[in-house]
């Protein structure tokens, strides 16, 4: 149940962030979109800045762990175009995750700079570390481990932040399975092309 309630807390303050901003927010909005009585909501997050770090937390963590496992004799053709996939797939599915945190960046990471200095850091850099060792082993071509993961990053995510302007610009009336799986080949194949990979055959 405590579980349950959390979750359903968590999804309802993302909606209510996404629309109206850290500012704008209410923690009765939040009650409302969760079906709950305020003081649940008080209960297990006990202020508005304590529920927003939780939302923006859960979004780390599920984007993080699409890299977490990722060792030295993965193959990087595979773990490349995996994580590529799966960042597209939640730009699908969760394009308010994505929209919250590049709202969170625009105003200077109020509320994660100090993650980002320490965590977020060290974790691109462990990843990083991977990359370079498979660029040491001629298992792909020399390029910066770090401006790659920036650009798996920015152009995945595009597809949720501008989803209005590609979805108008495309005429389509929202992203559909067949959009997910061209936007997904597409930028996997450029990427990986880009690293001297050969995408995996689907």
């Amino acid at each position: 149940m405590r579980d349950r309630n959390l979750n359903n807390i968590i999804n309802a303050a993302e909606e209510e962030f996404v629309q109206n901003g850290f500012r704008g927010a209410s923690i009765q909005n939040i009650a409302d979109r969760a079906g709950i009585p305020k003081a649940n909501v008080h209960y297990y997050f006990k202020s508005k800045t304590n529920l927003y770090v939780a939302v923006l937390d859960n979004i780390i963590n599920l984007w993080n762990d699409l890299l977490g496992e990722i060792t030295v004799d993965d193959d990087p053709a595979e773990v490349l175009d995996r994580f590529i996939r799966k960042k597209v797939e939640l730009s699908y599915t969760n394009p308010r995750a994505s929209k919250l945190y590049a709202m969170e960046m625009i105003q200077g990471a109020p509320h994660l700079k100090g993650y980002i200095r320490t965590e977020m850091r060290q974790f691109v850099r462990r990843k990083a570390q991977i990359i370079e060792q498979w660029i040491e082993q001629g298992r792909m071509d020399k390029v910066d481990p770090m401006h790659l993961i920036f650009l798996i990053w920015a152009s995945t995510q595009h597809y949720a932040d501008f989803d209005v302007k590609i979805l108008t610009v495309m005429n389509r009336a929202e992203y559909e399975p067949d959009m997910i799986n061209d936007i997904s080949d597409f930028l996997s194949q450029m990427i990986l092309k880009g690293c001297g990979l050969k995408p995996p055959v689907k």
